[in-house]
């Protein structure tokens, strides 16, 4: 079945408390060199088809549901 990857990310402006917990974390478990860590969320959603009209309605569904707009970003892409 295709596959639908919806990627959702804080926008640049917005503290990530969850990725500064894990970069502090990070030297603790001997990895150097990370300099910012960024957590957001991954949608996969299986459609019957891909057509434009599939298409639209996931970027309304991530417009309205699955992203909080005022304060995160999405990408929708199609993965083979």
């Amino acid at each position: 079945m295709p596959r639908v990857v919806v990627d959702v990310m804080p926008k640049p402006e917005i503290l990530d408390p969850q990725g500064k917990a894990v970069l502090g974390a990070l030297p603790r478990l001997g990895f150097t060199g990370v300099t910012e860590v960024r957590q957001g969320k991954r949608f996969e959603l299986e459609v019957a088809e891909i057509n434009d009209g599939v298409l639209a309605d996931i970027e309304k569904l991530a417009d309205t549901f699955l992203a909080n707009t005022v304060i995160e970003n999405y990408t929708v892409r199609v993965e083979s």
